[in-house]
């Protein structure tokens, strides 16, 4: 377990393992938040999703980088919108996609892989066979923080499997802290969905 998620740490600046202990604990945190249907998880979310911009541009992945930005963005997105901003209501509650959101999801998830390939293409980044299941699980995150942002339940689906392909990616790199990060992410997740499928069905059986 040692070997698993810290040997590679010992050549690693403190000030570095800092940073990844930082995202760490933000990132749980904003999950957490987000299972408690808590505004909270998108300021967590946001410290944790910029302080992984720089690791990976340290690290020179850029690929994962970029999606990371994202990530920033879309979470200022989602803030926007649990805020109620934009829309008549005072705010968003839980819901399944509909027809036409599963197309725009899947349309999303396609559209991720086509620029995240274009990305590495452009920039002459070797596509070593990790980066397939990384591209894979990039396009399932994309779609998962919009289905977030929009309070979807189906958002947890997305993230527990891409959670799953996370962790050993993540250790395999070397970033043992954000691999063993993705290992509570995937039990947070599963609880997560558990309990919005709970208030889903409670508000359903409200307005029969």
């Amino acid at each position: 377990m040692y070997d698993f998620f810290l040997s590679s740490y010992k050549q690693t600046p403190w000030s570095v393992i800092a940073i990844e202990t930082i995202v760490f604990f933000f990132g749980i945190a904003s999950v957490w938040f987000a299972k408690k249907e808590n505004i909270l998880v998108y300021p967590t979310g946001l410290v944790a999703t910029i302080l992984t911009v720089y690791l990976l541009y340290r690290a020179n992945y850029l690929g994962d980088m970029l999606v990371n930005v994202y990530y920033s963005i879309m979470s200022i997105y989602g803030w926007y919108k649990w805020l109620g901003k934009g829309t008549t209501d005072a705010g968003l509650s839980i819901s399944r996609t509909n027809g036409k959101e599963k197309l725009t999801g899947a349309g999303m998830f396609l559209l991720t892989i086509v620029v995240i390939f274009a990305i590495y293409y452009s920039t002459n980044t070797e596509i070593r066979t990790e980066n397939y299941l990384d591209i894979f699980i990039t396009g399932l995150f994309f779609t998962a923080m919009w289905y977030m942002a929009l309070k979807k339940i189906e958002n947890w689906t997305l993230w527990i499997v891409g959670d799953l392909i996370a962790v050993p990616i993540y250790a395999y790199r070397g970033l043992g802290i954000l691999s063993l990060q993705y290992v509570i992410f995937t039990i947070l997740a599963i609880m997560a969905y558990a309990e919005w499928r709970k208030i889903l069905n409670k508000s359903q059986q409200g307005t029969a």
